[in-house]
């Protein structure tokens, strides 16, 4: 496959950005997690407002990302913006991450989600699945290669079809009467210690159930009139998705009780049993197929765009930042992130390395909106076509919040966070090696410049 030194094209419009970041959210997790938050409550009240909050929280996020991604619409995202605000090394170090571990790992992992509910319909054995895994990786990212559009119409149709099935569940349960406003009962529990011991531990997990909302940065040079349509897609899409959770978690209460949902370690299946029979289990095993399939097209088409980022800047190998001079894609960066997504799925070791990096993603959040208040600060007269709505207020809330989920990360399992940040600390010597080679391949300056 020829490629060459060019420019990313923009092709991608505003619905395209907002299918991306709504598609990357909207995972597995919607269909299964919310047992495991409810069975800390054994109550609607809180079931729901933890969904609530955490929305909140996300959104903050996003306004946060939106103002940054105005600014600086280029491939790359959170690499950018880092290393603009808080130094080389750190943008470094979050696309050393991103391409080794964080976004290879949660490929490889979604891709084995996917062939295992495919065997609800087709009977697989382990090897199978493993198969089916690698085959699904191989196909998204040709499809990815074949061009931008190619990427957005795949990931557009996909996500349009898993949002249909969310919509379809609280929808199916009104109209055919199956569920009942009793079942909200009890709407607290009789002892609030309960809410406040499982409230920390809930909203982890609903913040990692709502992740997604900052992909479309990664495509920001290929984004049409991205001085509008980057921030409008991050607060369209996260807004969206955080309604369509909330109304989705009310419609499981509303269907099954909370003493239900909280024994349910498949709690979308189990609703929508109760509303279409035996037949429901397998529209829901339908749904994480196409869900699973559209997140990680999503992570297959914006990742890439990290180390093509970092070989333009001279931090990756060189051949990272070649694109097809056809389909206009960073081709061997896809190709790259294929291979090492393939590897981990193969060998098992996607689940080590996920649980290993498992606070770096809001790590890294984190210091993404700390990089609104230093920008602010630094370059004042930066252009922003959006200015974070809130600030301060915004992007304080969403680093406090990032800062105890990569603590409670920390206290519940230091090994592994350790291990996570001996693998962030590996990318220091590469960083060193890139950058000696990057300052000894720079033109002298000119007499008098």
């Amino acid at each position: 496959m020829p490629v060459s030194s060019g420019e990313l094209k923009r092709d991608l419009g505003l619905f395209d950005a907002v299918m991306i970041n709504a598609g990357t959210m909207i995972g597995s997790g919607i269909f299964i997690v919310p047992g495991a938050i409810a069975a800390g409550f054994l109550a609607s009240g809180p079931s729901i407002l933890v969904w609530i909050v955490g929305g909140l929280v996300s959104i903050c996020g996003a306004l946060c990302v939106a103002e940054l991604g105005g600014a600086m619409p280029e491939a790359g995202g959170q690499f950018v913006y880092l290393q603009r605000a808080c130094g080389p090394l750190a943008g470094f170090l979050y696309g050393w991450g991103a391409f080794l571990v964080i976004n290879t790992a949660s490929i490889a992992a979604v891709a084995v989600g996917f062939a295992s509910y495919l065997g609800v319909f087709v009977p697989l054995s382990p090897w199978e699945i493993k198969l089916v895994a690698v085959l699904s990786i191989v196909l998204l990212t040709l499809l990815n290669c074949l061009g931008v559009k190619v990427g957005a119409v795949t990931q557009n149709v996909l996500t349009t079809l898993k949002i249909g099935a969310l919509v379809a569940i609280p929808t199916l349960a009104l109209v055919l009467s199956r569920g009942a406003v009793a079942n909200f009962a009890p709407l607290w529990p009789d002892e609030p210690s309960t809410v406040l011991m499982a409230f920390g531990p809930a909203m982890v997990a609903v913040l990692w159930t709502f992740d997604g909302w900052i992909e479309s940065t990664y495509v920001g040079s290929e984004i049409k009139a991205p001085e509008r349509n980057l921030p409008l897609s991050i607060i369209l899409a996260t807004g969206l998705i955080v309604l369509l959770y909330v109304v989705v978690n009310a419609a499981y209460l509303y269907i099954l009780s909370p003493a239900t949902v909280a024994g349910s370690d498949l709690v979308a299946s189990d609703a929508m049993r109760v509303v279409l029979g035996a037949s429901g289990g397998f529209f829901i095993a339908a749904a994480i197929l196409v869900s699973t399939l559209g997140a990680n097209n999503g992570i297959v088409f914006t990742a890439a765009r990290i180390p093509y980022a970092m070989a333009r800047d001279g931090l990756f190998f060189a051949w990272g930042s070649r694109v097809h001079p056809r389909f206009k894609t960073p081709v061997l960066a896809l190709l790259a992130q294929m291979l090492i997504a393939l590897a981990l799925t193969m060998t098992g070791s996607y689940i080590q390395l996920a649980t290993y990096v498992v606070f770096v993603s809001f790590l890294f959040y984190g210091l993404s909106a700390a990089a609104v208040i230093i920008l602010r600060f630094r370059e004042p007269d930066l252009e922003r076509p959006y200015r974070t709505w809130g600030y301060p207020l915004t992007p304080l809330i969403f680093i406090a919040f990032s800062l105890y989920l990569v603590g409670d990360t920390i206290l519940q399992t230091p090994r592994e966070s350790l291990i996570g940040a001996g693998i962030l600390a590996a990318g220091i010597p590469a960083y060193l090696y890139w950058s000696r080679s990057r300052s000894t391949t720079l033109p002298p300056p000119q007499e008098g410049s």
